[in-house]
């Protein structure tokens, strides 16, 4: 975290009366000094992120006035989902890009339960090794199948030919929840839009080592919040990739993978994953899928996300040891 570029949630939280010491300095760590008479602001999000939309959206329910929210770019909705099944004073209105949402602060909220499904992030590295190993077939149970979260398989069923489908829908808490089931499938390269981007930022990762075992050049545009992840994400897989024969070009906001299923992992591959779970769990996962030997370093920076990972892999017939860095 402490490489994160924290300046998008400083922005709007200055704006509605915090103050952020040392001053102009925009990673972690730094000291947050709150306000007692917090002020009621329209923000403007243009960058497609649902953590800073968050942010505005849980700091304004202690903000006397109504807080607006200008999302020029949708992105990932499960904490308004989360608020209007919580009673909090929420409005939504769709505008021709993105939406308005306003919301009355220091509204009373009652205790509530409310449970939370299985991840579809968490579940894509399951769905990329059953897609790409011969007669494999998975169902993953009560994913949250929100219309934010499954670009992914979008992607993979409407592009690529993945053979996917979600049975046994439902609706729980506000949100979609479904059976996802998965059949190895014959897949092919994909053009990847940028208006598609924000409905998929997280399975970026395990998306391009799918690219890169799949026979020709797959394309993906609008990609620059890549970059600002806990790593360089555009980067780091083209040196991991790069490495075992997989030819990539990039620019800032772009990347093409020219696929080649027929390559293999020649000697040791070493992943510095520097310290992003998702560049770890993807290239583990090309590990699998290639039968090669991979050492990749900081692993346990999977916990953040998915802290049954190796346990879940182990069940499914993964092989892989565990070596203890020395310091």
């Amino acid at each position: 975290m402490n490489k994160r570029d924290m300046s998008r949630v400083i922005e709007p939280l200055e704006k509605i009366g915090c103050f952020f010491y040392p001053k102009n300095k925009s990673t972690l760590p730094f000291t947050l000094e709150g306000t007692s008479m917090p002020l009621a602001q329209k923000h403007i999000e243009s960058k497609g992120s649902a953590q800073v939309k968050s942010l505005i959206l849980l700091s304004a329910l202690s903000t006397p006035g109504i807080t607006s929210v200008v999302e020029k770019k949708t992105s990932r909705n499960h904490t308004e989902i989360f608020l209007k099944k919580i009673n909090a004073d929420i409005k939504i209105k769709k505008m021709k890009e993105g939406n308005l949402i306003k919301l009355k602060g220091q509204k009373n909220l009652s205790a509530f339960d409310y449970t939370v499904f299985s991840d579809p992030s968490s579940a894509s590295f399951l769905i990329a090794l059953t897609l790409l190993t011969t007669n494999s077939k998975l169902i993953i149970k009560n994913v949250i199948c929100n219309s934010t979260r499954i670009g992914f398989l979008k992607v993979l069923k409407e592009k690529m030919n993945a053979k996917i489908k979600i049975s046994n829908k439902k609706k729980i808490s506000g949100e979609p929840i479904g059976d996802i089931i998965i059949k190895s499938s014959k897949l092919k390269p994909v053009n990847c839009s940028k208006k598609l981007v924000p409905f998929l930022i997280d399975e970026f990762c395990i998306l391009f080592v799918i690219s890169a075992l799949t026979k020709g050049l797959s394309k993906f545009n609008g990609i620059n919040e890549l970059r600002h992840k806990e790593s360089d994400r555009i980067k780091n897989m083209e040196v991991g990739l790069n490495q075992i024969g997989i030819r990539t070009k990039s620019t800032k906001d772009s990347l093409k993978i020219f696929g080649n299923p027929k390559i293999q992992i020649k000697k040791t591959l070493k992943i510095f994953s520097k310290k992003d779970h998702r560049i770890a769990m993807a290239f583990f996962c090309l590990g699998q899928l290639l039968n090669g030997k991979i050492l990749i370093y900081n692993f346990e920076t999977v916990n953040t996300s998915f802290p049954k990972f190796l346990i879940t892999m182990k069940k499914i017939g993964a092989k892989y040891e565990i070596q203890k860095q020395s310091s």
